[in-house]
């Protein structure tokens, strides 16, 4: 129990300030943008997005500030979906790394995409995911791009 205490202060002291200014406003970002999923309609919410960039699989820009900004706020993010008694899955937290960086002006582009998935002798079924990348900072979703087909895709004004 005391190794547990331990690492976990440990880890603790390590998180940059920034990680602790955007945890539990990250945490309400996402039963707010989960609750926008589930009762408002795509099309209603989609242009507050971004600008829609089509299919294109490209990511903006950054600086070495804005990506140590978008690190910091991936890993509030993360830890905070992983204490949200909501479900917090990838387009939750892809709308709230939206937020989030919009609020710092950092460049972002917002995926979705599909993929097909074994499902045994029924056949395959479409797997759906959401993500957002940074320059070469992955703020949510993991590194989808080699997993995923693009089919949509919103980028900062």
């Amino acid at each position: 129990m005391m190794k547990v205490i331990k690492r976990k202060f440990v880890t603790a002291t390590q998180q940059s300030p920034l990680f602790y200014l955007w945890f539990i406003p990250a945490w309400l970002l996402l039963g707010f943008t989960r609750l926008v999923i589930v009762t408002v309609t795509f099309r209603r919410f989609a242009h507050w997005l971004g600008m829609h960039d089509g299919l294109a699989p490209r990511t903006p820009l950054t600086t070495r500030d804005q990506e140590i900004r978008a690190r910091a706020i991936s890993k509030a993010i993360t830890i905070a979906s992983k204490y949200a008694p909501w479900t917090a899955n990838c387009f939750p937290q892809a709308i709230t790394a939206r937020v989030i960086l919009g609020f710092y002006d950092i460049p972002y582009a917002l995926f979705f995409g599909v993929r097909r998935s074994n499902t045994g002798e029924e056949g395959s079924e479409l797997k759906a995911h959401a993500w957002v990348v940074s320059g070469r900072v992955s703020v949510t979703g993991g590194r989808s791009f080699g997993q995923f087909t693009s089919v949509g895709c919103f980028v900062s004004n």
